[in-house]
């Protein structure tokens, strides 16, 4: 399964209020993830967040389509909510209240994958 992640330039000083950001974070109601046409285009698996300093890094395990996974991440009131809620303490502002400037700012704060492994999962 590929993983993405997403950085954010946090004020420094702040790690406790941002983690308190996070803290009663909304998940979506389902993983899954819809495509332009109205079918699946992907799932996604799992996220986490960590930070250090000014460096808040939320990761986010998926399948499918990635330009579908920010599309759907952009519409979840949980991803507003905390998008929101981080701005008084980003070192520059985001572009995230839109679909599109939420897609485009994902797109340009992504870390370049160098690696990634993983062993097959089992299914429950």
């Amino acid at each position: 399964m590929p993983f993405v992640a997403i950085t954010y330039d946090i004020k420094g000083g702040n790690e406790d209020r941002v983690a308190e950001v996070f803290s009663d974070f909304q998940r979506p109601r389902s993983a899954v993830v819809p495509g332009a046409d109205g079918g699946q285009a992907g799932r996604i698996l799992a996220t986490a967040v960590f930070i250090r300093d000014s460096l808040l890094v939320r990761f986010i395990e998926f399948e499918g389509d990635l330009d579908a996974v920010a599309r759907h991440m952009a519409a979840q009131p949980g991803v507003q909510e905390v998008e929101r809620k981080l701005r008084p303490y980003l070192n520059a502002p985001r572009d995230t209240t839109t679909v599109e400037g939420f897609v485009r700012t994902f797109k340009s704060s992504m870390l370049r994958c160098v690696t990634q492994l993983s062993v097959p999962r089992q299914r429950a």
